[in-house]
C-alpha cells in the first residue's frame, strides 16, 4: 500500500480523498493555487505545496507543477479526483513515466473513452446497447442528411470530443440540420480544438441513468447499481438519486451484467461510470467517464461502500474487496448539489461565507470544504457542497432531505437551496415522473431564467 498520496484537486473532492487516505493511514500532499492557500484541504493535509496563481490553467491544470510537487514531497501516487486532469490521458502517462501511480484507469482507456465516437464503437462491439445514429464522425453535411433520414428526426449533432453540452445541437427536421451542423462544429472547435461531430437519434423524453463500476488489475469487475441523474439544467446535474425510481431490480441486474462483462473484456481497471439514456424500457449508451463522479456518494450510501478507498486499493495492485454477490442496493439515497449561485438566475455568487452550519442526524452526510470566514473564490466551479441523505424508502429520503435542507445554513452568499426545496415539494418529482428536460421546464415555471 502507498505511504503518501498527492491529491491533484481542490474543494470538497480533495477533502473527500484526504479523509479516505487518513483512515487508511496514508499521508497526504495537498496542492493549491494562491487563491486556495486558506482552503480546508490545505489546512488538513500532512503537507501542502502551492503550484501557481489563481487561474486553473496556471495551477490545477499545470502538469509540470503538479509532478514537481509530487517529486519533491516523495509522493508515490496521485489521485486526480474529478474534473481538472482526471481524464487527461497525457497526465496519466506522465505520472507513470515519473515512477508514480495514477489512481485511475490506464491512459489507453482514458483516451479511448474520451473520444465519444471511439467509445461508442468500442461498446457496440462489446454488446452494450447504443442510441441509433452514425457509425462514426460525419464527413460532411450530405452524409449527415443521409444518416438523419435513416434514423428519423429529431436528431442530435454531438462533438466527438465533447462534454458538458458543448458542441451539441438538436435539429427537429431537415430544415434545421444545416444550422445545427454548423453551430455544433464551431462550438466543438472552440471548446475542444476538434470539430469532428457525429449524429444520434434525439430521444424526446429520456432519463439519464448511469452505472457505477470498479475494476482491478486481476480481471475482476463489479457494478454498484445505477444512479438517476436526469435533473439537469444546461446539461449540468443538480440532483441525483440511487437507485432510479423507474429501474427495477431485474433491469439493474441485466444492464449491470452486460456492462461488467464488457469492461472485463476491455481489461478496465479502477473507477468508471457508464452513462445511458433510458426510454421505454431501453438503455442506450452515450458515454463513459473514466474517473470518480461528483455524485458517487449516493452509490456509497445505498451499497455501503467506500469508492475512494477501493480506488486506492486497486491502484496499489490489490484485488477488489467485493464480489458481485456481496453488493446489495439497500434503501434510497438523494444528493443535492449546493452551488453558490442565485437560485433563479443561476449567476455565480462567490464571496465570504459569514456563517456555515452543516445539517446532521441519522442518514445525513454533508461533503463540503466550507467554513465560516471562508472566501469562495470566483475562479472555479460554483459547487461548494453536496448534501446527501439515505433512508429505507424514497419517500423517507425525500422527507429527510427536506429536513436537512431546512437545517443547512450558508450565510453571506446566495445558494440554490431554495430551488432544491421547491423541487422536493413538486408532485411530479415526488412521483418520480421526470426526464432530462423536466428541470428546465420547472425552472421556467418558477420564473427563473
Amino acid at each position: 500500500m502507498f505511504s503518501k498520496i498527492l491529491i491533484a484537486n481542490r474543494g470538497e473532492i480533495a477533502l473527500r480523498i484526504l479523509r479516505a487516505c487518513r483512515e487508511m493511514g496514508i499521508r497526504t500532499v495537498a496542492v493549491h493555487s494562491t487563491a486556495d492557500s486558506d482552503a480546508m484541504h490545505v489546512r488538513l493535509a500532512d503537507e501542502a505545496v502551492c503550484i501557481g496563481p489563481a487561474s486553473s490553467r496556471d495551477s490545477y491544470l499545470n502538469i509540470a507543477a503538479i509532478l514537481s510537487a509530487a517529486t519533491i514531497t516523495g509522493a508515490e501516487a496521485i489521485h486526480p479526483g474529478y474534473g481538472f486532469l482526471s481524464e487527461n490521458a497525457d497526465f496519466a502517462e506522465l505520472v507513470e513515466a515519473h515512477g508514480m501511480v495514477f489512481i485511475g484507469p490506464t491512459a489507453e482507456h482514458i483516451r479511448m473513452m474520451g473520444d465519444k465516437i471511439t467509445a461508442k464503437t468500442t461498446m457496440d462491439a462489446l454488446g452494450v446497447p447504443l442510441v441509433a445514429g452514425s457509425d462514426g464522425a460525419l464527413a460532411n453535411i450530405e452524409e449527415a442528411r443521409e444518416v438523419a433520414a435513416r434514423v428519423g428526426y429529431p436528431i442530435l449533432i454531438k462533438a466527438a470530443a465533447g462534454g458538458g453540452g458543448r458542441g451539441m445541437k438538436v435539429a427537429q427536421d431537415e430544415s434545421e440540420l444545416a444550422e445545427a451542423w454548423s453551430v455544433a462544429r464551431t462550438e466543438a472547435r472552440a471548446a475542444f480544438g476538434n470539430d469532428e461531430v457525429y449524429l444520434e437519434k434525439y430521444l424526446n423524453r429520456p432519463r439519464h441513468i448511469e452505472l457505477q463500476i470498479m475494476g482491478d488489475m486481476h480481471g475482476n469487475v463489479v457494478h454498484f447499481g445505477e444512479r438517476d441523474c436526469s435533473l439537469q439544467r444546461r446539461h449540468q446535474k443538480l440532483l441525483e438519486e440511487a437507485g432510479s425510481p423507474v429501474i427495477t431490480e431485474e433491469q439493474r441486474n441485466q444492464i449491470g451484467h452486460t456492462v461488467v462483462e464488457a469492461l472485463a473484456k476491455m481489461g478496465y481497471r479502477n473507477a468508471g461510470t457508464l452513462e445511458f439514456l433510458y426510454q421505454d424500457g431501453q438503455f442506450c449508451f452515450i458515454e463513459m467517464n473514466t474517473r470518480l463522479q461528483v455524485e458517487h456518494p449516493v452509490t456509497e450510501m445505498v451499497c455501503s461502500v467506500d469508492l475512494v478507498r477501493e480506488q486506492i486499493r486497486v491502484a496499489a495492485g490489490e484485488k477488489l474487496s467485493y464480489r458481485q454477490s456481496d453488493i446489495k442496493v439497500q434503501g434510497h439515497a438523494i444528493e443535492c448539489r449546493i452551488n453558490a449561485e442565485d437560485p433563479q438566475t443561476f449567476a455565480p455568487n462567490p464571496g465570504e461565507v459569514k456563517m456555515f452550519h452543516a445539517p446532521g442526524g441519522l442518514g445525513v452526510r454533508m461533503d463540503s470544504a466550507l467554513f465560516a470566514g471562508y472566501k469562495i473564490p470566483p475562479y472555479y466551479d460554483s459547487m461548494v457542497a453536496k448534501l446527501i441523505v439515505h433512508a429505507p424508502t424514497r419517500d423517507e429520503a425525500i422527507a429527510r432531505m427536506k429536513r436537512a435542507l431546512h437545517e443547512c445554513v450558508v450565510e453571506g452568499v446566495k445558494t440554490v437551496i431554495p430551488l432544491h426545496e421547491k423541487i422536493l415539494d413538486d408532485p411530479e418529482f415526488r412521483a418520480g415522473e421526470y426526464t432530462i428536460h423536466w428541470l428546465e421546464n420547472f425552472v421556467a415555471r418558477q420564473g427563473g431564467k
